[in-house]
């Protein structure tokens, strides 16, 4: 029995680091303190758009230049943020708000087309 449990655990300690490897988050691409920076492509690769606060009308929809795509983002301006999958910020498409202080999204679970930053 001894030998079982044994031979048991230490087959699952030999698995984890291979799940770990499969399963590691993504690392952050580069995007500076005050920015929002969207990715053309997962896992925050790819073309890189930056938005600073001060080009940026607070609560605005802001939509991405046409033919433009965004599949990874980073919000580091220090305020919420609503991506949208609607060029329009409507709210009949898709759409998810992320916190200011340091949000990593690898992946984002709809094309974003527009978004808009809110005051605190």
């Amino acid at each position: 029995m001894r030998t079982t449990v044994l031979a048991a655990a230490l087959a699952a300690t030999a698995l984890i680091p291979q799940a770990a490897a499969h399963s590691a988050p993504a690392r952050p691409g580069a995007c500076g303190s005050g920015q929002l920076c969207l990715w053309e492509k997962p896992d925050f690769t790819g073309a890189r758009q930056i938005h600073e606060l001060s080009t940026i009308d607070i609560e605005s929809c802001v939509p991405l230049p046409a033919g433009s795509e965004v599949q990874s983002l980073a919000n580091r301006t220090g305020r919420p943020v609503t991506t949208y999958q609607s060029a329009e910020c409507a709210e009949t498409g898709e759409f998810e708000t992320y916190p200011g202080g340091g949000t990593w999204v690898p992946r984002s679970p709809y094309q974003v087309r527009a978004f808009k930053v809110w005051e605190n």
